[in-house]
């Protein structure tokens, strides 16, 4: 004779905080996973590409453009005075010239600010295309600017204008920028005040999860 056979014993139910129960299953009978994949939070780097594309034409076209007229409006003018064989200086101890200069980097330096200001207030989460685009847009608007600025300015034909001006009469100099460097100035000033907009208000990562430590089975944690 054979032992009768013992069945097995029920199954016990599974906590739901047991870290060793199998994953819960959905009503078509197929098991979930515990998590999904991690979605990209960003919009692309096509939209990326493009966006900086529109911010480097419209901070070189229409900054540069209001930054030819300010300088030209807003810069001193540099008298000139001709004795019938050769052009001087009128004021040659004044700062006429350096006054030039120093208002093409003041207001590069503003318009530098205000572009990243316009494009952080605009696209808040940034990112290095946007940072490039205001480095680049900033560089063009400058050179834009400066060249506009000498176009609207008095005529560059200096011995022409002081033979129509006549021995003797004052007339401007030429608008000139003699220190290139003040070109940086803009693409300078975008970068340090987008990126400390971007440190101080921009968004911030969510923090890692970190799971709980492991307990005994009196609720201790193990070392």
């Amino acid at each position: 004779m054979t032992a009768p056979l013992t069945p097995p014993p029920p199954p016990h139910d599974q906590s739901p905080n047991d870290p060793w129960a199998p994953p819960p299953t959905s009503g078509g009978g197929g098991a979930e996973p515990w998590y999904g994949p991690e979605k990209p939070t960003g919009p692309g780097l096509r939209t990326e590409l493009i966006e900086a594309a529109v911010v480097t034409v419209v901070t070189a076209l229409l900054g540069g453009a209001l930054l030819g007229v300010l300088w030209w409006w807003l810069a001193p003018h540099v008298p000139l005075v001709s004795d019938g064989s050769a052009v001087y200086f009128k004021d040659t101890e004044g700062e006429q010239a350096v006054g030039v200069d120093g208002t093409f980097t003041l207001l590069a330096l503003g318009a530098g600010a205000l572009s990243a200001l316009v494009v952080f207030l605009l696209r808040r989460r940034g990112g290095v295309p946007l940072v490039v685009a205001l480095m680049v847009g900033g560089l063009l608007g400058a050179v834009l600017a400066w060249r506009l600025g000498v176009w609207l300015g008095p005529g560059t034909d200096v011995a022409a204008r002081a033979e129509e001006a006549g021995q003797g009469v004052t007339f401007s100099a030429p608008l000139k920028l003699a220190a290139k460097g003040a070109l940086l100035a803009w693409p300078l000033a975008a970068l340090l005040v987008h990126l400390g907009l971007t440190a101080l208000f921009g968004p911030r990562d969510p923090e890692p999860f970190e799971p709980e430590p492991e307990k005994d089975g009196y609720g201790a944690p193990v070392v």
